[in-house]
């Protein structure tokens, strides 16, 4: 390779390596003069600043070394006398370069290699950027590929102007790939790495199905109907819920299609997945009767705080709503975005009696009553001491077999009940070193204190250390499944905003915030709790 060599073969050597690799031409040519620029410090010393252009339309090269003008040089391969630049360029000053030309020169063995080296690194280069800014842009879309090779169960797919990896987590279980074999993908990340861009595919992505049905069912392409929400077992079951905005169209069924085409077109992509196609509801309850399907709901008990909730099952729909190893069950739990307990009807009265016979005992203990007192009490629906001391006594007196005496009796008994345990509870709290001063936060009760001092929390400021969610708990949700951690007055019925507002006088008292910071600290509290208000309005 020479500097005088043929200037069209040249270009024609560019254009060539521009098409096959599908980048601009420029960045080719110039990574050809960063080749031959390399070469020549080689050869007239790496300390030269040596600058080679080259014409895009002719091909003629040119080689320059730029010298920089100074007061006195000393070293006159990089620099200049001020006087001496002047005579070539009466408007030189100091600062400035002047660019000295070199003469052609003909690239020896490893000079040659050296520039070939430069021109590949740089190729590969603008071949990785090209790649990155296509695909970064198509995360979300199914893809076509081929398959490439196979190395250690993670499948390399040829996508044409770039290359993905289906690694093996990310496969169907059971799902054999080899040379050649046409695959379908999902783009689920796209990522700049050191090898070059990093084209992450999946087929086992809960949106890999939805982009299925959104190619095989116009109506979701339109917009007419809507996925609401997917979970899968990949290769063995999924639920997908679908709603329509049109009440002329069945989403079920237009999903389906006729005998079953369109659903059969994507269970045939995923290797033979059992797809339960669910009509999506805004009321949890319905939507995940439906979600449990084919199994038959009797009664649903919802939990909205813990986002949890109870469904009732006929004895011999047990095995149905759980599914094989827990697969219905956990496929609905993940679709509907709560956690489902699932009992039988004998479980759900075992467990309702269980709950009676304490709130009876609770109240012949507390109130001094005989068995059959406590028993009505606690069929009328009261469950703690609370409600008969400070209940209407018109709702005590007006339960049968009860007059006016007897309900002054129960309520008396009940409040001298709470103030004995109130007067336990205090000396307790004393006991263990909980400053008075936590009582005058509005809403801490003697029972959360003591709660407070047996974890170590015994001043206004060890309080306002605190979190809402050291009080109240907090829900982790990993791998469709929801994990719940309970905090400090898990069991106290304390909401998260009666928890904030708690802490937030705590922080006050301490000198943390100031009045200002308070008032909007419980405005921005309380707008959230009006969205949240409105927001599960719209959704019933």
């Amino acid at each position: 390779m020479a500097v005088s060599a043929n200037r069209l073969e040249l270009l024609q050597i560019a254009d060539a390596v521009a098409r096959e690799k599908v980048i601009d031409r420029e960045i080719v040519l110039a990574a050809m003069a960063d080749a031959i620029q390399k070469a020549a410090r080689s050869r007239y010393g790496s300390e030269s600043n040596i600058r080679a252009d080259i014409n895009s339309k002719t091909g003629e090269i040119r080689l320059q070394r730029l010298l920089e003008v100074v007061d006195h040089a000393e070293d006159y391969s990089t620099q200049i006398p001020l006087a001496l630049a002047r005579d070539r360029n009466p408007d030189a000053a100091l600062g400035d370069f002047i660019a000295d030309p070199l003469p052609p020169m003909d690239f020896g063995r490893i000079a040659a290699q050296s520039a070939k080296q430069v021109i590949v690194q740089k190729v590969r280069e603008a071949e990785r950027d090209r790649q990155y800014d296509e695909f970064k842009d198509r995360i979300g879309e199914i893809v076509n590929g081929t398959v490439k090779r196979v190395e250690y169960g993670n499948v390399i797919v040829d996508l044409g102007r770039g290359e993905g990896i289906i690694r093996r987590d990310e496969m169907i279980p059971r799902e054999n790939m080899r040379y050649g074999d046409r695959v379908r993908s999902f783009v689920y990340d796209v990522r700049r790495e050191q090898r070059g861009p990093q084209i992450f595919l999946s087929r086992t992505h809960p949106q890999f199905m939805v982009k299925l049905f959104t190619m095989e069912v116009p109506e979701i392409y339109d917009g007419v109907i809507q996925i609401k929400s997917v979970a899968r077992d990949p290769g063995s079951r999924a639920k997908i819920a679908v709603i329509s905005n049109d009440s002329s169209i069945d989403p079920v069924g237009a999903c389906v299609g006729m005998r079953g085409s369109r659903v059969q077109a994507v269970v045939g992509e995923l290797q033979g997945e059992k797809i339960d196609i669910i009509p999506w509801s805004p009321d949890p309850a319905s939507f995940i009767v439906n979600a449990l399907q084919p199994a038959e709901v009797a009664k649903v008990v919802l939990d909205e705080d813990a986002e949890r909730i109870e469904v009732v099952v006929p004895d011999e729909q047990l095995s149905l709503a759980i599914g094989r190893r827990g697969q219905n069950v956990r496929l609905a739990s993940q679709l509907t975005g709560w956690d489902i307990d699932i009992l039988t009807e004998q479980e759900e009265s075992e467990r309702r009696q269980k709950e009676f016979n304490e709130r009876t005992n609770l109240f012949m203990d507390a109130l001094d009553v005989d068995e059959m007192v406590g028993q009505v009490l606690a069929s009328e629906g009261f469950a703690a001491v609370e409600e008969l001391a400070y209940v209407d006594l018109d709702e005590i007196a007006s339960i049968d077999g009860f007059d006016e005496d007897t309900a002054v009796e129960i309520q008396t008994r009940a409040r001298e009940f709470l103030e004995k345990l109130e007067a336990e509870l205090d000396e307790k709290r004393k006991s263990l070193g909980v400053a008075d001063e936590l009582r005058g936060i509005d809403g801490l009760t003697t029972q959360m204190m003591v709660t407070l001092g047996e974890d170590g929390i015994k001043t206004v400021e060890d309080f306002a250390g605190c979190a809402a969610d050291d009080l109240v708990g907090w829900t982790e949700r990993k791998n469709g499944e929801t994990k719940r951690f309970d905090g400090l007055f898990s069991k106290l019925d304390v909401s998260r905003a009666e928890a904030e507002s708690m802490i937030l006088q705590a922080r006050l008292a301490a000198g943390w915030i100031t009045e200002e910071d308070l008032a909007r600290e419980q405005e921005a509290l309380a707008a959230e709790s009006t969205e949240d208000e409105a927001g599960e309005e719209a959704s019933a």
